[in-house]
């Protein structure tokens, strides 16, 4: 059977201004290669609720999980949590057990659970929450949709804790071989290598070292034995 789909949809102004790099899509790719899903789309979109819920309805009705970043915190412009409720007609509110988690967070570090906190307990019906260990504020799971920090570390975190929930498929296998020349010269020899293996993916890319052209071929599947016979096979045709 095929690996099951995944998307990931990155939320803020932050990402597309520049103020703020994406480090989550990265992270995620690798996770979810090693999980055995397969990260098939990424996008990124503006703090803006219609786009939200249009992304989140298309993503979601693409792809067996989705995964989002950014955008559940305590102030005006973190709007994912009810776009994402909305997007799925679900109303949302305060939820208890998310309140009594975030209230002992705070009373434990002698802080306020003051009203802007509080938006972080805000959880469709009928979510199942995800766990924050670094700091309490839960995400959530609605249908096939994770919605999660964007702050990295936390991110991460998240990720962790929801993860062992999805089955997932075969890890993906990489190797990757140098040839010394320019694509233009093994485009049709890669080809039909591609053809003969078309379970596998082939791709190639391009560097330029030292004056010197050449390509980075890397080879995937979920198939070892089938890896290692296309690399044979590719090394034979470029000898080191």
């Amino acid at each position: 059977m095929p690996n099951p789909t995944a998307a990931m949809l990155v939320i803020g102004d932050e990402i597309l201004s520049g103020r703020t790099r994406d480090a989550n899509m990265h992270y995620l790719a690798g996770e979810l290669t090693r999980a055995g899903i397969d990260l098939r789309e990424g996008r990124v979109i503006a703090d803006d609720g219609p786009a939200i819920i249009a992304a989140v309805r298309a993503l979601s009705a693409a792809y067996d999980e989705v995964f989002t970043s950014g955008g559940i915190g305590p102030t005006h412009d973190d709007i994912t949590a009810e776009n994402v409720a909305a997007a799925f007609g679900r109303p949302i509110a305060v939820r208890e057990d998310a309140r009594a988690i975030l209230a002992a967070h705070y009373a434990a570090r002698g802080q306020e659970l003051n009203d802007a906190r509080l938006r972080m307990a805000r959880i469709p019906e009928g979510a199942t929450l995800i766990e924050n260990p670094i700091s309490a504020a839960p995400g959530f799971t609605v249908e096939n949709v994770h919605v999660l920090a964007g702050v990295p570390v936390i991110f991460q975190a998240m990720l962790a804790s929801v993860l062992p929930r999805i089955t997932g498929g075969a890890p993906l296998l990489s190797q990757s071989y140098e040839v010394r020349r320019g694509e233009g010269d093994i485009a049709t020899p890669l080809g039909d290598l591609a053809a003969r293996y078309p379970d596998l993916s082939i791709g190639s890319y391009p560097f330029l070292r030292d004056g010197c052209h050449g390509t980075n071929i890397v080879i995937r599947g979920t198939d070892g034995a089938r890896v290692d016979a296309a690399m044979a096979e590719l090394s034979g045709m470029f000898p080191a």
